[in-house]
């Protein structure tokens, strides 16, 4: 099977040669992971791991987005980002929120609203063909789209955005609209252009803490459900699936995510019983899709390889003709195991043992680094 016959047989509960896998991880873990193996860069990577998903993504055409003195860089909404260092990694971190502190919207700067002519998305359908060529499924988007709490914390900060939610605060609610419908319009361009080659959308937000939801079903109900809503439909009148990323324990909103139109809940972190995989599967059985679930906070950290190994083959026994796509339930993180990353996509029979040296030549002279336009 190729990664894409493997994918859609997943999703239609047919039977597969075998499970799926999905990977993420940490920049310290991928830069791990390649030492290891002695490869250049990500996308060697991705294709050792056996990851069954490529992105496309539109050329970015829009207002310069500057570097300041400081080092920091722009984003799409004004923010800007600069690299802070955690000991064992450097990450971007958004160190100037725009609308921080704007408590009317007469004082609100709508210029650092983005619009989707601000991208070229000429290349989209030739990016699309050479994936489907290659065999994977193609998807574009990713966790950081719409992404209402994070995304515009990262230009307003996260105390003010999670206030906004309970009052209803007006500049806030114009600054969700406006990012709303900018990926609407983003995600449909881009799936316009692919001329139905595009097999997933990919979208986030994290309504979920390790214990429980962020928001009431109430605040839910009042300003995310019917944009979610109405991406969905949006989505599926091109043919596409849908994924939506949701960090923590997010159950209490699947029953209304999956009324909506949600096919894909990503990345299943099982914190709680009730969020754990097979409680998950005996409520939705083949309503719903799964996405990652083996507990970067628990086996990938702190267990052993026998703890991975009897993880995974649990999801195997759930899920003997689809339903999961196998991955962490999160980016692995730094000072998890290289061995029990590596034992978990053995196990699931993704992992490519011997290298061949075409492997080896692919994407050469690129870097696996970070793509700064997933934060945006």
């Amino acid at each position: 099977m190729t990664s894409r016959e493997r994918v859609l047989a997943c999703c239609e509960r047919r039977g597969y040669d075998r499970i799926p896998v999905k990977h993420e991880g940490t920049p310290e873990i991928n830069a791990a992971l390649r030492e290891h193996f002695g490869l250049k860069n990500d996308e060697q990577l991705r294709i050792v791991l056996g990851d069954d998903f490529r992105y496309v993504e539109p050329e970015y055409i829009g207002p310069e987005l500057r570097t300041f003195p400081d080092g920091s860089v722009e984003g799409y909404w004004g923010e800007r980002y600069a690299w802070v260092s955690f000991g064992s990694g450097d990450y971007l971190e958004s160190v100037y929120q725009p609308f921080a502190g704007v408590a009317e919207l007469k004082d609100l700067d709508r210029s650092h609203f983005p619009s989707a002519d601000w991208f070229d998305y000429s290349t989209v359908k030739q990016q699309a063909q050479r994936l489907r060529e290659r065999g994977y499924a193609v998807c574009c988007g990713g966790a950081g789209a719409m992404d209402f709490i994070n995304g515009i914390s990262r230009a307003r900060g996260m105390e003010e955005v999670l206030i906004d939610l309970v009052d209803d605060n007006p500049v806030f609610l114009e600054i969700m609209a406006a990012r709303s419908e900018f990926y609407c319009s983003h995600h449909r361009r881009i799936l316009e252009a692919a001329e139905g080659l595009i097999d997933f959308t990919h979208i986030g937000e994290d309504l979920g803490n390790q214990l429980g939801p962020m928001i009431s079903m109430d605040v839910f109900e009042k300003h995310f459900a019917p944009k979610y809503e109405r991406y969905f439909t949006m989505a599926h009148r091109y043919g596409c699936r849908t994924i939506l990323h949701m960090c923590g324990t997010v159950w209490p909103f699947l029953d209304r995510l999956v009324e909506m139109g949600m096919d894909v809940y990503d990345v299943v972190q099982p914190t709680t019983p009730e969020n754990d995989i097979a409680a998950l599967e005996r409520r939705y059985g083949d309503r719903l899709l799964y996405q990652g679930s083996v507990d970067v906070q628990r086996e990938l950290a702190f267990g052993n390889q026998d703890d991975v190994r009897r993880e995974v083959q649990r999801r195997l026994e759930l899920f003997p003709r689809g339903g999961l796509i196998l991955g962490p339930s999160h980016a692995v993180q730094p000072g998890s195991p290289i061995e029990n990353v590596l034992t978990m996509y053995r196990e699931a029979g993704s992992l490519m043992e011997d290298i061949p040296n075409e492997v080896l030549q692919v994407g050469e002279g690129t870097e696996g680094g970070v793509n700064l336009s997933k934060l945006f």
